[in-house]
Formats: structure tokens, sequence, C-alpha cells
């Protein structure tokens, strides 16, 4: 029989490889951004809340706070490095210097907050469990926050009656992505990521059910390209999948 430790490594692992997924997800959007050698409308925002997400879930899972987490590490290092590099090409190719000041102060902001939670982290709490607690309810307040941003683009479906700017794919990968997770919190328990995963389940469920509803009233252009500014990806699409 497979012990339980197995069966949770063995679904963190697919864990894994759909997040990398989704973790390469922006990668259309910089092949354009290097392809036109300008951002145009994209902006960085999205990417600089990622990496404070992916550096909440890499303390979570040390073995300071969480023991027996590697998978959650393993994952949210790749996605930091992905984010990092994302951003790296955004400030190269940012002509009008609009968004590198942006960029940086971004990442300051969030080594000194991150520097403040890790400090307080370890002065004030001496158990696992305390820790826990305390790490776990930000990182679950970071990736709802993230697994919700999509309701904007269920919005624009709802009104305009077409699934356009809803891709079929990064819906259905955020389903799964947020069903693998929730199956690997369930094994072993743990609240906070059974918390956000299960909302993000939900929330891939919900796009999946309205692109269902209206794929057949979107309209057909024929291949015209659609304003780069209306097919950003949202946050959740490049956020930390745990």
């Amino acid at each position: 029989m497979v012990s339980a430790e197995t069966a949770r490594n063995a679904v963190g692992i697919i864990g894994n490889v759909i997040s990398f997924g989704l973790f390469l997800s922006p990668v259309p959007t910089f092949y354009r951004i290097c392809k036109k050698k300008d951002v145009q409308e994209f902006q960085p925002y999205p990417y600089v809340a990622t990496v404070l997400n992916c550096l909440f879930w890499i303390f979570y899972g040390l073995p300071i706070i969480k023991p027996d987490s590697i998978l959650v590490v393993t994952i949210n290092s790749v996605g930091l490095v992905l984010e990092l590099i994302y951003l790296s090409i955004f400030c190269f190719f940012d002509r009008q210097n609009k968004g590198r000041k942006k960029v940086s102060l971004g990442l300051l902001g969030e080594v000194i907050f991150m520097a403040a939670i890790v400090a307080i982290t370890l002065l004030a709490f001496h158990t696992h469990e305390k820790r826990i607690l305390f790490v776990g309810v930000f990182c679950d307040i970071f990736n709802i926050l993230m697994y919700a941003s999509p309701l904007t683009i269920v919005k624009k479906v709802v009104t305009t009656k077409s699934v356009e700017f809803m891709p079929l794919y990064l819906s259905l990968a955020n389903f799964l992505n947020g069903c693998v997770w929730t199956a690997y919190a369930l094994i072993k328990f743990d609240i906070f990521i059974l918390v956000s995963n299960g909302l993000g389940a939900f929330f891939g469920l919900l796009q999946l059910v309205l692109y269902a509803f209206y794929y057949k009233s979107t309209p057909k252009h024929g291949g015209k390209e659609v304003n780069p500014s209306e097919i950003q990806l949202p946050v959740s699409d490049t956020a930390s999948r745990v």
C-alpha cells in the first residue's frame, strides 16, 4: 500500500509541473516585448506582486517554519527566478523609463517588508505551530488576492458576452493547479495551502463554466491583433501556485 507521504510527494510533483507551466505563461508577453523592443502598454505590477508571493511561500516551506515542505520551496524558487527574469526584460526594454523606478521601488519595499516578517517570525515565535500560523496567514492573504484577480476578467466576459480575453488553457490550468494543491494539502493536512488553493480551484471552475457558457457568443476577429494592454495576463496567471 502506498504511504500517505509517498502519495503526497507524488501529488506535489504533479503540482510542481503544472505550476511551472503557469509560471511560464507570461513567456509570449515577453517574447512580444523582446520582438518589438518596447514594453508598450504592459505593466510590471503583476510580476512585482508575484515576487513577494514567491518569497512568502519559500519562507513558509523552509524547515524552520514548515518541515517536510521541500516541494513548496522548489516550485516557488523557480517562480521567483522566472519573475525576476521577466522584470529584468521589462526594465531593459522600458524605453520611456516609466516602469524602472516603479519596479525598483516595489522590489526594495518587498525586500524590506519580507526582512521585517522574517525577523519578527524568528525572534517573536519559537515553535513551528506559531511560526506556521503567522507566516501562513500572510501567504494565504496574498495567494487569495492573486487567485481572485481574474474576477476583473470575469466581469469583462459577462459584460461583453465574450471569452476573447480569457484564454481557455489558462483557465483550465488554474483549475487543475488549484485541485492538485488542494489534494496535496488534504493528504497531510495543511490549512493554509488548502484554503487558498481550494478557493483557487473554485475560481478556476467559475472561469471554465463562463467559458463554456459564452464561447458561442464570442465574436470571431479572423486573426485581428488584440491591443496588448487588453491581453496582459492578470496577476493570478503569474502568481505563486501553491
